[in-house]
């Protein structure tokens, strides 16, 4: 049985340490890139029994981020530019957008174009896909004009709220969509991330199962956000238990702690060939505040200190699964990307 390895003390929210500025946090990503040695930058972390670990962002693409000189040099400004300096900074980044707004086959086929070929995605399931609502007006002009009237005028609705016709359109369209990085074997994955609202329950295994169903032959990870998935020895089991049996990668997640959606670092790889990390700061102050821009919840850096005894985590990770992927959701300016840096200066010692 995995044990669940707590996350240091939180620091006060929020402190200047851990939200110091975009010039300091660009020091330490200097001083972090200096550490890697250059025939790593951009490239993964490889073991020496072939096993390898991919470090990036859960965005390449925040409004805070994109601005000149925080992340992306001047003058780095369009899109496929900012695509492919971030891919040769790091081999790999996790699709938000998607999450807002299904995807598209031509914006999938530029993404494989813009990036080197060893280069990966993992995709953040539609919002409908996990139980989670999304604003009509942002779905495919063709699924708008199939929804029922009473739906149509609604301004948001829910997977339950459609019939099941136009549920299985909106996976069809969405895993249709990426069919240009499966060819290109650049698709890492799809990332199912759970509401708060969705608990341990028999009928809710049933979804995962159904979700499994759908994608089959496309890896995918499952980041729960209820406590009580991983509250007890026993609750912990099944939870990873049943991953194993519908073939998803449990998301360790390191996050804001005491709260109902905060579950703890529970290290357990559940496929042999991927593993998966995601670092998403520990706000707690704004994790589950109501109208709180969404960059706000995730506006942390982690010191050294906070990042230190995760590395081994990732390093015991990686000894078991081919592939580890990091992923630093705490994409509020280049705070994740410096960080992410740092996990590499870290696992490159």
């Amino acid at each position: 049985m995995p044990r669940h390895s707590p996350s240091p003390v939180e620091a006060p929210d929020l402190s200047p340490a851990h939200d110091p500025g975009f010039a300091d946090a660009a020091l330490r990503a200097e001083q972090a890139l200096a550490a890697v040695p250059p025939a790593l930058v951009g490239e993964p972390v490889r073991l020496s029994d072939g096993h390898e670990i991919r470090v990036g962002t859960a965005s390449w693409t925040d409004p805070t981020m994109v601005r000149g000189n925080v992340f992306y040099p001047r003058g780095v400004s369009s899109a496929a530019d900012r695509l492919r300096f971030y891919a040769e900074q790091f081999p790999v980044v996790e699709v938000d957008s998607s999450y807002y707004s299904l995807p598209e086959r031509t914006t999938a086929r530029l993404w494989a174009e813009r990036t080197p070929p060893d280069f990966t995605f993992h995709v953040k399931a539609h919002a409908l896909m996990t139980g989670q609502p999304t604003e009509v007006a942002r779905l495919p002009e063709g699924l708008i004009d199939e929804l029922p009237p009473e739906l149509a005028s609604k301004k948001r609705i829910y997977d339950k709220d459609l019939p099941l016709e136009l549920y299985d359109a909106v996976w069809a369209h969405f895993i249709d969509a990426l069919e240009p990085l499966r060819e290109q074997g650049k698709l890492g994955g799809i990332l199912l991330q759970y509401p708060r609202w969705f608990l341990p329950t028999p009928a809710n295994k049933d979804l995962l199962a159904e979700s499994a169903a759908r994608l089959a032959g496309i890896p995918a990870t499952v980041e729960f956000r209820n406590r009580l998935w991983f509250n007890t020895p026993t609750s912990t089991g099944w939870t990873l238990d049943m991953l194993r049996d519908l073939g998803f990668t449990h998301v360790m997640v390191d996050g804001p702690q005491g709260l109902d959606s905060s579950v703890p670092f529970v290290p357990a790889v559940t496929t042999p060939g991927l593993a998966m990390v995601r670092l998403h700061g520990r706000r707690s102050a704004t994790w589950e505040a109501a109208k709180v821009p969404t960059v706000e919840r995730y506006r942390y850096l982690y010191s050294p200190e906070e990042l230190a005894p995760i590395v081994p985590l990732v390093e015991s990770a990686a000894a078991e699964a081919t592939r580890t992927i990091v992923f630093f959701n705490n994409c509020y300016g280049n705070y994740g990307a410096t960080n992410a840096r740092e996990m590499v200066a870290a696992l490159a010692r």
